[in-house]
């Protein structure tokens, strides 16, 4: 929700004029509208889309004046074609109406569009903080038009870098990315060893209880034969 932020609001509707190294500078204010439209990357601008094939199967690609029935189906086509083409996205921009305060736009992006705040920084090992944003252009725009469909109005399909091939799909990945996926692995594979150790253990205590009902019953059996024994030895014995 682009409008949940913490800090001071300002409910300015016009917006003050500071001044800035002697030049006159126009603040952001309440009420102040910006294009989601304008947006870089070079644009898809094609009206039946394309089918191509990842992986052995086909993935429709979105297209300008692509339809769905709603925002959630536009959302997750969206995320349906990222997993199979292979990077996340990111919930971006919206657009509300004036008049009730429905959301009327919507723009969605590779969770490598933009830069860290943190790029480029010195951190506690005194190394350079890596970024997980590469500046990625790829992005897609819906927008509710009056017939009451989600219209793809925009679409930029290239990605400024790799696609790295997971065993869950096509994801990418930054180095934290990676780094997630590695542990996410290792912890399945020490699953599976322990639910292999816990079998063998299962069977193992199983024997052990077999075993020692089976020695149970023989001990039993002693006891049984001794007391034999001994009755008869009372029995001859001269009186």
């Amino acid at each position: 929700d682009l409008d949940k932020h913490e800090g001071a609001l300002d409910n300015s509707t016009q917006g003050n004029i500071s001044a800035c190294d002697g030049a006159e500078v126009q603040e952001p204010h309440v009420c102040m509208e910006f294009d989601l439209d304008e947006q870089e990357g070079a644009l898809d601008i094609s009206t039946e889309g394309n089918i191509i094939v990842c992986d052995g199967a086909e993935v429709q690609e979105p297209y300008v004046g692509m339809e769905f029935d709603s925002e959630d189906d536009a959302k997750r086509f969206y995320f349906e074609y990222a997993r199979k083409i292979g990077f996340v996205v990111r919930i971006m921009q919206r657009r509300c109406s004036e008049t009730d305060g429905r959301v009327v736009a919507r723009r969605l992006g590779c969770n490598k569009q933009g830069f860290s705040p943190n790029y480029g920084t010195i951190g506690p090992d005194k190394k350079p903080r890596s970024c997980a944003r590469e500046g990625c252009k790829a992005t897609i725009l819906v927008k509710l038009e009056k017939s009451g469909k989600w219209v793809v109005s925009r679409f930029v399909k290239e990605h400024n870098h790799p696609l790295v091939v997971t065993e869950q799909g096509l994801s990418t990945c930054g180095d934290k990315d990676k780094k997630i996926e590695q542990l996410t692995r290792e912890l399945r594979r020490q699953d599976q060893l322990c639910a292999a150790y816990r079998e063998i253990l299962q069977r193992f205590l199983i024997s052990i209880e077999e075993q020692a009902d089976q020695l149970s019953s023989k001990i039993q059996d002693i006891v049984e034969n001794v007391r034999k024994v001994e009755a008869e030895a009372q029995t001859t014995l001269p009186k």
